[in-house]
C-alpha cells in the first residue's frame, strides 16, 4: 500500500492536500508534514496544503490557497479524516485521483485508494511510516520542518505518549524525528501554554464539572460562559482532556455551544465513546471521539446514554 502510494505520488506534478475541519495538532502535522516531505523530494511539483486556519495552531503552520483551476488533473491526499462530512474544503472531489490516510475506523471507506491503520497513534505516525517506504524505495529526505510537524502531531495525539494508542513503534518513530534540527521546548510551549483567561475558564470547569457514582462527567460550557471568559469554541479543545485528572472519573463529556450547534467532545479511560458519537453524526477513537447536537435537550439525552455506558 506504501509502495502503492508512492508510485502513485511521483506520477502526478499537482498534489493537494486536505485534512479536517476544526484542525489540531496532528491534522496540521500530517497534511502540513506529508507537504513537507514531498516538496523537499519533488521540487518540481506543485504540492499544497489546505484548509480552514486556525489560529491556535500559527505557531506550527499555516495552509496554503488553492485556485479552483488548480484542482484539474491533481491528486488529492486527504489525511486524518475518517468521514467526508469532516473533510475541510469540498473541493477534494475536484482533483483526478483521491487517497485517504487515516488511523480512524473507516466507516466511511472514500477514496480512490485507502490506507487506514487504526493501530496507528496518529496519522503523522503514518506519514513517518510512509516517508520510511520512500526513503527505502526513492531515496526520500526528511526535512527539520517535516519532522517537527510529524513529531507535533504524534504528541498532539498522544496526549504526551500518555494515551493507550501509544505502541512501542511511537516511541520509536518520536525517537528518529528528535534527530533532527527543531526546538522541542518551543514547540511544547506553543502546544500546551495557555492565555490567563483559557485558565481561568478551566477553573469554571473543574467548580461546575458533574460526575455521578459510576464516573461518567459532564460540564456545559454555553456561549454566554464562553463569552464571560473571552475564550472561543476552538480554544476549548485545550481543555478537553483535563477532566481526566480527576480521580473516580471513567469518561466524560464537554458540551461546546457554538453559534449553530452544540459541539460534544467525548473522552473515556477505558469505557468505549465512539459508538455514542456515531449515534449523533459523529465518531472516532473508542477513546476519544466527536459529536454534534443542536439543542440542550439532545445534550442531556447523551448524557444520560454516557451514564448506561459507565455502568
Amino acid at each position: 500500500m506504501k509502495r502503492q502510494i508512492i508510485d502513485i505520488i511521483s506520477a502526478y506534478e499537482t498534489i493537494i492536500i486536505h485534512r479536517h475541519v476544526r484542525p489540531d495538532p496532528d491534522a496540521y502535522g500530517s497534511a502540513i508534514g506529508l507537504k513537507e516531505i514531498l516538496q523537499e523530494n519533488y521540487p518540481d511539483k506543485q504540492i499544497f496544503a489546505i484548509g480552514e486556519h486556525d489560529e491556535t495552531l500559527t505557531f506550527l503552520a499555516q495552509p496554503d490557497t488553492v485556485r479552483d483551476e488548480q484542482f484539474k488533473g491533481a491528486l488529492v491526499i486527504v489525511t486524518d479524516t475518517a468521514n467526508t462530512d469532516r473533510i475541510d474544503d469540498q473541493r477534494y472531489k475536484s482533483g483526478a485521483f483521491l487517497i485517504k490516510i487515516d488511523h480512524h475506523p473507516n466507516d466511511d471507506a472514500y477514496g480512490d485508494l485507502t490506507w487506514v491503520n487504526t493501530e496507528a497513534s496518529s496519522t503523522s505516525e503514518m506519514i513517518y511510516e510512509l516517508f520510511e517506504e520512500g526513503k527505502l524505495s526513492a531515496n526520500w529526505q526528511m526535512s527539520d520542518a517535516a519532522a517537527r510537524l510529524l513529531f507535533a502531531g504524534i504528541v498532539g495525539d498522544t496526549g504526551r505518549f500518555m494515551f493507550q494508542s501509544t505502541s512501542q513503534k511511537t516511541f520509536d518513530t518520536a525517537g528518529d524525528l528528535i534527530k533532527y534540527d527543531f526546538n522541542r521546548t518551543e514547540l511544547f510551549n506553543g502546544m500546551y501554554e495557555v492565555e490567563r483567561n483559557l485558565l481561568n475558564l478551566q477553573g469554571h470547569i473543574y467548580q461546575q464539572f458533574v460526575i455521578d457514582e459510576n464516573g461518567a462527567a459532564y460540564v456545559k460550557l454555553p456561549l454566554a460562559v464562553l463569552r464571560e471568559y473571552g475564550v472561543t469554541a476552538s480554544e476549548t479543545s485545550l481543555l478537553v482532556g483535563s477532566l481526566g485528572n480527576v480521580k473516580g472519573i471513567q469518561a466524560w463529556i464537554f458540551f461546546i455551544e457554538e453559534e449553530d450547534q452544540i459541539r460534544v467532545r467525548l473522552r473515556s479511560k477505558g469505557p468505549i465513546i465512539n459508538e455514542l458519537a456515531k449515534e449523533y453524526g459523529g465518531g472516532g477513537h473508542p477513546l476519544a471521539s466527536g459529536a454534534s447536537v443542536y439543542t440542550w435537550d439532545a445534550a442531556d439525552e447523551v448524557i444520560s446514554k454516557l451514564i448506561k455506558i459507565c455502568q
